[in-house]
């Protein structure tokens, strides 16, 4: 479907970092989680730095190491400047690390932190652009990434601007902003990247064609439209413009599932592997997570809202991601060590450069302990919360494991 030259392929040493990083922080963040107290509530700062921690660490670092190797194949050009990437990761680390040390032990760091984290946001925000102009085919997938990298800079402006407030003490409504700060980055930059890329990897990897991709058409239009209505009624303390922008981006994830139901029907490979199991569990999370965010709506009930939170970070972000690492670190790795030696002698299939047994254990141990953990969050039960988490866990341990493997393979 698409080609990408080895002229035009980021070296492979400089995107492995984003991968070793990212995995090292979800077992990190995973074993963090025994020390979270739930019950506090969204506002605790332990659990934000967590999401930080989480958020910024894993799922911004892998997002960042795929899109190195992705962007290329999108507009079949090189990057504008590929080198930008050995200062992005530095900087999102050393960021990452200060905000979440200043969310839990001292605020007056905070900013340091956020200014790091938003130097490497402008710096990927800046090549990714600059890449995209030698577009010559405007796709869907094109028109995802710069809205969702527009969308990312207004959330991490937001952000920083919220940090100068908590580590100052200066008179800015962070409940009001919260909101805006978290749909600008996990509805305007995560979910429409998501809607994106998945238009190309999964009818890459399941193999399905000439399917209907009008739902996601509407979907994306509906997203942005969602996330900018919610911004401007938080500009303007418009707490009913916030509910129906929320209203409009639950349908537009309504439509987008939809259209994930025609891709899967039209696929042609039927293998069910590792990565299709990590598809089923991540869009049947969204979909759980969908609809206790439209019960928190109605309600505000805090168990629902940390519940729906969970199976979309935890189920959806990382299931989707880490499903995903199990196709692109192998190809990755096979296109930097043996594509020179096809033809020449005998190169490995991709299916041996994966690690199935690990990867088995990783899908089983996670699928149950954020199923347990979930449900936990959602009855009030801290113990049945643990107990998921430890499941979670292992399901990390695996799961570093298995990048360990991949990314060493052949050496």
């Amino acid at each position: 479907m698409f080609s990408v030259s080895k002229e035009s392929a980021p070296p492979f040493g400089m995107i492995s970092p984003f991968f070793w990083i990212g995995s090292i922080f979800y077992l990190l963040g995973s074993i963090f989680l025994l020390f979270l107290t739930p019950e506090n509530g969204h506002y605790d700062l332990a659990i934000v730095g967590w999401m930080h921690w989480f958020l910024l660490g894993f799922m911004m670092m892998i997002i960042f190491g795929a899109m190195a190797q992705l962007v290329p194949v999108v507009v079949e050009v090189g990057h504008f400047s590929v080198d930008l990437y050995y200062i992005i990761w530095p900087n999102l680390l050393i960021g990452t690390l200060t905000m979440s040390y200043g969310f839990w032990f001292d605020q007056m760091v905070l900013p340091y932190g956020g200014l790091l984290v938003l130097v490497s946001m402008i710096i990927f925000l800046y090549d990714t652009l600059m890449t995209l102009r030698k577009a010559s085919n405007i796709t869907l997938t094109v028109k995802t990434v710069i809205a969702s990298n527009l969308f990312l800079l207004v959330g991490i402006v937001i952000g920083f601007v919220m940090s100068l407030a908590v580590s100052s003490g200066a008179d800015v409504d962070i409940a009001n902003w919260l909101g805006a700060h978290v749909v600008m980055v996990l509805g305007g930059y995560v979910t429409l990247t998501i809607m994106g890329l998945s238009m190309i990897l999964l009818p890459m990897f399941g193999l399905s064609h000439g399917f209907d991709d009008k739902p996601v058409e509407r979907a994306f239009r509906l997203m942005v439209g969602g996330v900018i209505f919610y911004f401007i009624s938080t500009l303007f303390g418009w707490h009913m413009g916030k509910f129906l922008s929320l209203i409009v981006m639950f349908v537009s994830v309504t439509l987008y599932m939809y259209q994930i139901t025609i891709i899967y029907k039209t696929r042609a490979r039927k293998e069910i592997d590792v990565w299709v199991k990590s598809m089923f569990m991540g869009y049947s999370s969204l979909l759980f997570a969908s609809i206790l965010g439209l019960i928190y709506i109605f309600t505000s009930y805090e168990n629902v809202l940390m519940s729906a939170v969970w199976f979309l970070v935890m189920g959806f972000f990382s299931f989707l991601i880490n499903g995903h690492l199990y196709k692109i670190i192998p190809f990755l790795v096979w296109f930097e060590r043996y594509s020179p030696l096809v033809g020449k002698e005998k190169v490995p299939m991709l299916n041996e450069m994966l690690p199935h047994r690990l990867a088995r254990f990783e899908f089983i141990f996670s699928s149950v302990g954020v199923l347990l953990a979930g449900i936990g969050l959602l009855i009030g039960s801290a113990d049945l919360f643990k107990g998921g988490v430890t499941f979670v866990i292992a399901g990390a341990g695996f799961m570093f494991v298995s990048v360990k493997w991949m990314l060493s393979y052949g050496k």
